[in-house]
């Protein structure tokens, strides 16, 4: 059970979430004041949504940031053509991304799992866009702590084609190209954040088991941009290319 802060800290965003637009930081007095509590009112949001967990998005730790983990809720995780995304004005952002579909559970256990358990446990590699939006509208006043406990700035995720070759094909870097109706709107020099995919994915794994969570079966890991957040037309069709790979292609749809 939380304590009543961290209880109002998960009400206030599942509050946010519903109503669909941006706001103000959580209230002094409710602000997590570690990351275990972080961690706790991203489960309790879920769970006042009632809604359940379809997969996660990590990127490896750091000293500056010794968590860098939050949950996808699986009402938001979407497949195209048209997606719908909250965003002000006529523009959203968005991170091309690999993500891996889980095809069997990792549950808690007595020893760490090795990378080689890890990546056997994946039924599909995928192109995904994540989608991006806060429920803070200033997010550079939140504490590393609130951005957490805010699942870091994770609105849904649009789910791509399978990558041909999955674990087999070169994932460490590619070239972005976002396309719209009238030819090329960016052009990425694509790296992965982390040198390759798989490693976050691998610590998560652990790092979920360690907690009584796990990974499961069905839910779709992201692990880091290949070019930051990038900034598209909504109402337009879009083609994200990622380079041999294959591309994405989305309409985003502003919400009601």
């Amino acid at each position: 059970m939380l304590d009543d802060a961290n209880e109002n800290a998960a009400r206030f965003l599942a509050a946010a979430r519903e109503a669909g637009r941006p706001g103000e930081r959580l209230p002094e007095a409710w602000r997590p004041a570690d990351l275990d509590a972080a961690l706790a009112i991203q489960r309790r949001v879920g769970e006042l949504l009632g809604q359940r967990t379809g997969g996660w998005k990590c990127s490896l730790p750091s000293p500056a940031r010794p968590i860098l983990a939050a949950p996808i809720l699986a009402p938001t995780i979407q497949r195209g053509p048209r997606c719908v995304v909250a965003a002000a004005g006529d523009a959203a952002r968005v991170e091309p991304e690999v993500a891996f579909v889980m095809g069997r559970d990792l549950p808690r256990r007595d020893r760490p799992y090795a990378d080689d358990e890890v990546v056997a446990a994946i039924a599909e590699t995928r192109l995904v866009l994540e989608l991006l939006g806060s429920r803070y509208a200033d997010t550079t006043a939140p504490t590393w702590e609130e951005m957490i406990a805010d699942c870091l700035q994770n609105q849904g995720l649009v789910i791509g084609p399978r990558v041909p070759g999955g674990l087999d094909a070169a994932l460490e870097s590619m070239v972005v190209v976002v396309r719209g109706p009238h030819g090329i709107l960016s052009t990425h020099d694509g790296h992965h954040g982390d040198g390759h995919p798989l490693r976050p994915l691998c610590w998560l794994a652990n790092f979920l088991a360690e907690r009584d969570r796990g990974l499961t079966v069905g839910q779709v890991v992201t692990t880091g941009s290949y070019a930051g957040a990038i900034t598209v037309p909504l109402g337009q069709p879009l083609t994200v290319a990622f380079g041999d790979l294959g591309s994405i292609a989305v309409e985003l749809i502003a919400a009601d």
